[in-house]
C-alpha cells in the first residue's frame, strides 16, 4: 500500500496529509488558508508580468479615447 504524501504548508510549513479528506490542502487549517487569500487581496503576493503586458493584453478590448 502506498503512503500518503506530506507537502509543507504554504503558509506556516506545517506538514500537512495530501489526501481528499483534507479539505483545507495544501493547507493546514482554515486560519493559513485565510492568510494566503488576505496576502494575495493586499497585493503582497503577485505574479510577475513586464509593466506593458496589460496594456498589450487588452489594448483591443476598448475604444481609443478620443
Amino acid at each position: 500500500m502506498s503512503q500518503t504524501p506530506t507537502v509543507d504548508c504554504p503558509t506556516c510549513g506545517a506538514p500537512v496529509e495530501w489526501s481528499p479528506e483534507n479539505k483545507f490542502r495544501p493547507f493546514c487549517s482554515d486560519r493559513c488558508k485565510l492568510i494566503d487569500l488576505g496576502a494575495w487581496a493586499s497585493e503582497e503576493h503577485k505574479i510577475p508580468v513586464p509593466p506593458d503586458a496589460e496594456d498589450e493584453l487588452f489594448s483591443g478590448d476598448f475604444d481609443p479615447r478620443h
